[in-house]
C-alpha cells in the first residue's frame, strides 16, 4: 500500500519534510562568498551536486525563506560579487558547519562564529575554509530564479577554477581516499549522515561492456526464495554466463570437493552458501559457476 499525495493538497512544511526526507542523504555545498564591501559570509546547502567535468560545474540551490519570502546573503553577495568558494563537509567540522547555518546579521563573518580558519583562494575574492578537507573555487556563471515565492529555489551555477585538496585525504596515487575523507550528508529534519568506512561498498560496474542482465539467468536463480535483489544485480552483471567447460573445470577442484555432497544436492543449501559468497565479495564468476553445477551435473 502507497500513501499518495498531491503536493498542491499539502502546506509547504509538510511537503518540505516528504522531500527532504525522501530524497536523501544530499551532499553539502559549505559555500563561502564577499559583498562589494568586503563582508565575508559562510553557510551550508544541501541542495548540491557537480554537474559537469567538461566545463567543470557545480551547482547548490538557495532557497527563498518559507515565512517572509526574503533571500540569505549568500544569495545577495553572489549577486555583487558572482564567486563562491564550495567546501566540503566533513565529520571533523559538521557541528561548526551546523552553527553557520544560524541567521545572523549582515555583516556578521560566520567564520569567526564558528571558529573556523579564513584562508585567501588563490583566483576569487572570497577565502575558504582552512579545515575543509576540500575546496573549490568558482565563478558564478549563472543565476537561475525558480520561482519568486516563498520555498521557491534560486539555482547558483559554478564553473570551478581552482581545487584545493588536504594532502592528509589523498592516497599513495594522490587521489581522493574515499573511506578517509569521512564526508558528512544531510537527512531530513535534523538528521545527518556519515560516510564512515563501515557505511561504504562498492559494486564493480563493466564500462566498456554490457551485463548480460538478469532476464538471462537460468530460471532457478532469477525466482530464488534466497538471493536477493541485490544478489541478482551483481549476478547479472557479468558479460556471459560460465561455460560448460568452466563449470566441468571447477567440478574437478579442491575447492567443489571441500563443499560435500549434502549441499551440492541440495538447490537451497547452494542458494545460501552463493548468497553468503557474494556478501563476501567472493569473485561473481565464481558464484555463477557454484549455482550453475546442478544443471550441469
Amino acid at each position: 500500500m502507497y500513501k499518495t499525495i498531491n503536493p498542491k493538497n499539502i502546506s509547504q512544511g509538510s511537503l518540505n519534510h516528504y522531500l527532504l526526507s525522501a530524497v536523501a542523504p544530499r551532499p553539502i555545498c559549505f559555500a563561502s562568498t564577499i559583498d562589494k564591501a568586503g563582508n565575508v559570509n559562510l553557510g551550508p546547502f544541501s541542495f548540491f551536486n557537480v554537474f559537469s567535468f567538461n566545463p567543470p560545474i557545480m551547482i547548490f540551490s538557495v532557497v527563498r525563506r518559507g515565512r517572509d519570502n526574503t533571500t540569505k546573503h549568500t544569495y545577495q553577495n553572489i549577486m555583487e560579487v558572482k564567486e563562491v568558494v564550495i567546501n566540503v563537509v566533513t565529520y571533523p567540522i559538521v557541528e561548526q558547519m551546523s552553527l553557520t547555518s544560524m541567521e545572523y546579521a549582515k555583516g556578521v563573518n560566520e567564520f569567526v562564529k564558528a571558529g573556523l580558519t579564513q584562508v585567501d583562494s588563490q583566483q576569487i575574492r572570497p577565502p575558504r575554509v582552512g579545515e575543509a578537507a576540500a575546496a573549490f573555487e568558482c565563478v558564478v556563471e549563472q543565476v537561475i530564479e525558480l520561482g519568486e515565492g516563498p520555498g521557491a529555489g534560486i539555482l547558483i551555477v559554478a564553473k570551478v577554477v581552482l581545487m584545493h585538496f588536504q594532502e592528509t585525504y589523498l592516497n599513495e596515487k594522490g587521489n581522493l581516499d574515499i573511506p578517509k575523507l569521512d564526508l558528512v550528508a544531510r537527512m531530513g529534519g535534523s538528521w545527518y549522515c556519515r560516510a564512515t568506512p563501515e557505511a561504504l561498498f562498492e559494486i564493480p560496474k563493466p564500462l566498456k561492456t554490457k551485463g548480460i542482465g538478469v532476464d538471462q539467468l537460468p530460471k532457478h536463480i532469477r525466482n530464488s526464495s534466497i538471493l536477493t535483489g541485490n544478489n541478482l544485480g551483481r549476478l547479472a552483471n557479468v558479460e556471459a554466463l560460465p561455460t560448460k567447460e568452466i563449470i566441468q573445470e571447477f567440478k574437478k577442484s579442491a575447492d567443489y570437493r571441500k563443499l560435500g555432497t549434502d549441499l551440492l544436492g541440495n538447490q537451497e543449501a547452494i542458494h545460501k552458501l552463493a548468497k553468503k559468497w557474494l556478501a563476501e565479495d567472493i569473485e561473481t564468476e565464481k558464484v555463477l559457476t557454484l549455482l550453475l553445477c546442478r544443471d550441469n551435473s
